[in-house]
């Protein structure tokens, strides 16, 4: 019996289930095929193959000692699988259920049509807290926890050699990838994000919670594994089980409130793919039907161009996208922050927005990603509006300017009272633009259309439907999991309105 393992966004040895099922069966073929086609796509980009890249050649190292190198094939899965049963006596295709976007998902139901026609059993198994064909969202976070609380399963000791050619790993060129360099990329494969987790654990995630919505200390004191999830490098079920046992070595309050602010958001992180996973149309399609009629698609081309440039006039929204256009990586809130700017000031579709972000995010992931998307731009529905003022925002996180004078350089003339408003400096900046439009202007303008939407006939009977569909629940001991944080019961009640706050 062999089985072709089909590796994807699982690129690890350690916590596999389905690398250890395929074990237990006899002799495994560990495949990853390399899809120009994916890599073409409006979201995925060549900084983002790098790092998968260099994700493959760290799971061959470690498959190989273990004693079967990883395979790599260049082309359609379909082919690729047809061919390999060809020339080997294939039994059975097993891989992780994958959360990924509507193209893998394509890919995957076409995969599933050929096996059931070649007679050939593909097994899929959970490799995370996301479930697949979830009845309800009732119950779902006491599953997840389930999951989470059991321990990491070890990885297989022996894989049986098999005499095939184990294939090059191509380069980004040679596959197409959209080329989006990184000049200050973190480097891919399961040793980075060992060594990553460690240090958060020991001493970088202390002040994680206090420092986590600036992009400066952010840069330093978040964990930095969301491309190692992403890619499965790590699984989250080992960093759960890593917290847990630091939090129990640890008296220091401060220490075990960044754990737990951390906690919480592997869970949101689970939340969030859980609404892909449950609806996959919301990375096409606006998850309240009634916000549809909110954008014009391509409305305002200038604008997106600018924002995608980091040319916007606003010095701390510009020097995040450069931050992030350089490095791959940005801090949460502000993340929120550059998709609210062009959702709510520039009034951008998030499908025009939306895959730059995902091109520029080594971490891209899409259950997260578009959820995100739709979530700061106002189409859930449900989700209480936020529209982030830029200005207040970078004398909130930047106050002393040294990200805006790092990442903007343009402005390196302007006095410290003009940064964040340059605009208002008497003299001339040639080398930077003016803003598009202006702040308090556009965000009223925004808030009128959103508010104006939601007081239409039909519209909560309709937000009662994305409720039912993809709210959290409680998690089965007494907590609520909303947007990935745990309160008390006793909490649950009391209003929540720091997201129901428009600032500007």
């Amino acid at each position: 019996m062999l089985s072709v393992l089909w590796f994807k966004r699982d690129l690890r040895i350690h916590d596999h289930p389905a690398l250890c099922e395929a074990a237990n069966r006899g002799p495994v073929l560990p495949l990853y095929i390399v899809e120009p086609a994916y890599w073409a796509l409006p979201d995925t980009s060549a900084r983002q193959w790098q790092f998968t890249a260099e994700c493959l050649e760290d799971l061959r190292r470690a498959l190989a000692a273990l004693g079967q190198p990883l395979v790599v094939r260049v082309g359609e899965a379909v082919p690729v699988l047809a061919s390999l049963c060809r020339q080997h006596a294939i039994t059975h295709l097993i891989s992780h259920e994958e959360t990924g976007n509507a193209w893998t998902y394509q890919r995957d139901r076409e995969v599933a049509v050929w096996a059931k026609g070649q007679g050939l059993p593909w097994i899929e198994l959970p490799h995370s807290g996301v479930v697949r064909r979830l009845r309800s969202r009732d119950g779902w976070a006491g599953q997840r926890n389930r999951w989470m609380a059991k321990a990491p399963l070890p990885a297989p000791t022996h894989l049986a050699p098999i005499v095939i050619e184990p294939g090059p790993i191509p380069d980004a060129r040679s596959i197409g990838a959209v080329h989006y360099p990184a000049s200050d990329a973190q480097r891919g494969g399961r040793e980075q994000g060992v060594a990553l987790l460690k240090s958060f654990l020991i001493e970088r995630g202390r002040p994680y919670r206090a420092a986590m919505s600036s992009p400066v200390a952010g840069e330093w004191a978040c964990s930095r594994l969301s491309p190692y999830f992403a890619l499965g490098a790590l699984s989250v079920r080992e960093a759960v089980h890593a917290l847990e046992d630091q939090r129990q070595r640890t008296e220091d309050r401060r220490w075990r409130a960044s754990l737990k602010s951390f906690a919480s958001r592997l869970a949101w992180r689970d939340h969030f793919m859980q609404k892909l996973e449950d609806q996959p149309s919301l990375e096409w399609r606006c998850l309240h039907p009634a916000t549809e009629a909110l954008r014009e698609r391509g409305q305002y081309p200038e604008r997106l161009a600018a924002w995608q440039a980091g040319q916007t006039g606003w010095p701390f929204v510009d020097a995040c996208m450069r931050y992030l256009t350089a490095t791959g990586w940005l801090n949460f809130r502000m993340r929120a922050m550059l998709m609210a700017v062009a959702s709510y000031h520039y009034w951008l579709d998030w499908r025009d927005s939306g895959p730059h972000l995902a091109r520029l995010f080594t971490d891209y992931e899409p259950g997260i990603h578009w959820s995100q998307c739709q979530m700061q731009s106002g189409t859930t529905g449900i989700n209480s509006i936020r529209v982030y003022n830029p200005i207040k925002q970078g004398l909130d996180q930047d106050p002393d300017g040294r990200f805006i004078r790092r990442w903007v350089p343009e402005l390196a003339a302007v006095p410290d009272s003009f940064l964040h408003q340059p605009w208002l400096w008497p003299k001339p900046i040639e080398s930077y633009p003016q803003p598009l439009v202006e702040v308090s202007t556009a965000a009223r303008e925004a808030r009128d259309k959103v508010w104006g939407l939601r007081q239409q006939l039909g519209f909560k009977q309709q937000a009662k439907k994305v409720v039912k569909k993809h709210a959290s629940r409680k998690d089965g001991q007494g907590h609520f999991v909303r947007d990935g944080q745990q309160t008390r019961k006793k909490k649950a009640k009391k209003k929540d309105t720091s997201q129901m706050v428009l600032k500007f």
